[in-house]
């Protein structure tokens, strides 16, 4: 097969306006196992909506806007669901940026010769094509605009409010970017581990071409200080974490830092997590909210594990709680601005 056919059915983002989810979330909560459990997911973050004293993070990991999330984000970030996202280079960069410069990602198949692929310059996500030509796009883009800023550290904060500045200047070719969203709404992301991404390689390469003369850099601990400072400023704080690894530990983190800078702010009052990984390896992405609890930085009570595959389960949650309609209540908390 050639190019052209394998990068010709693009993936779809599933769009949470066009079905209630309030229905099957009811039927689960009658029900057992995972089901009960998304269904009580759904009904914490209701709460956390609800609760005007709450600020709402969105963790994210996971390879979930290649495969049709990006839609679901971009409807929370719009409609003042969430406050803060924290996430992965690869989603926030490689999939949602990538897709607001004009690129796509494909459907295909685990069952072929990725020697193949690798000769057509295809990346594979398990059952989805990314054109390699297009990421090394993505990444000299990144490095233009590294190029086009004043030499100094940057929180990743600070660098993607910039990709936003870049998109709404230069025109996104979609409707639906998160980056320029959060830009307009003033919802900060952050990435912590911000170099391992298609932005690490523009900014490898606007370093290198920087030579001796002062560089763009990013500084992960002023990330952590920013994301410490929304903890600070608000009176109670919610977790909404798919996936595990950076980002969850990160967000779950801001309680004990602030602890250390003098401030008492609380754990997370809420907490709820999609995962697939399993606890008793004793890693991060897989251990329970539970035992987040005994390192101070998630309440018990209002937390929820839900073992299952974001895919399935994020649209459901996120369905249910928008036509739920408590979003419409909420103000923007605009943290970026809090953060200049």
């Amino acid at each position: 097969m050639k190019k052209e056919e394998l990068l010709s059915k693009e993936v779809e983002h599933i769009d949470i306006k066009t079905f209630d989810s309030r229905e099957i979330i009811d039927a689960f909560s009658k029900m057992a196992f995972q089901s009960k459990n998304l269904a009580r997911a759904s009904h914490i973050f209701e709460k956390m909506i609800e609760d005007k004293d709450c600020s709402i993070i969105l963790c994210l990991a996971g390879s979930i806007f290649s495969a049709g999330l990006k839609k679901v984000v971009y409807d929370m970030v719009k409609h003042n669901m969430i406050d803060a996202i924290v996430a992965t280079g690869a989603i926030i960069v490689d999939q949602e940026f990538f897709e607001a410069l004009g690129f796509k990602h494909y459907q295909g198949t685990p069952f072929i010769d990725d020697e193949m692929l690798r000769q057509e310059n295809i990346d594979r996500i398990y059952d989805t094509y990314i054109d390699e030509d297009d990421l090394r796009v993505c990444d000299m883009t990144t490095a233009e605009i590294a190029d086009s800023l004043e030499p100094r550290p940057y929180s990743s904060r600070e660098f993607i409010i910039e990709m936003g500045k870049y998109l709404e200047t230069n025109g996104s070719k979609v409707e639906d970017s998160i980056v320029l969203e959060a830009y307009k709404k003033g919802v900060p992301i952050f990435v912590p581990a911000f170099s391992d991404c298609s932005a690490g390689f523009g900014l490898v390469y606007h370093q290198h071409s920087r030579g001796d003369k002062p560089k763009v850099s990013i500084d992960s601990a002023k990330d952590f200080l920013e994301l410490t400072k929304i903890k600070i400023a608000s009176k109670e704080t919610g977790l909404f974490m798919i996936g595990g690894g950076v980002p969850k530990n990160f967000a779950q983190d801001v309680p004990v830092a602030a602890d250390i800078i003098g401030k008492d702010v609380g754990m997370h009052k809420y907490a709820i997590q999609i995962t697939v990984a399993d606890e008793r390896d004793g890693a991060l992405s897989g251990s329970t909210l539970k035992e987040a609890h005994s390192w101070g930085k998630v309440d018990s009570g209002s937390e929820q594990m839900v073992f299952a595959e974001a895919t399935l389960s994020m649209p459901l949650i996120v369905s249910y709680v928008y036509h739920k309609g408590s979003w419409k209540n909420r103000k923007e908390n605009r943290f970026n601005d809090l953060l200049k």
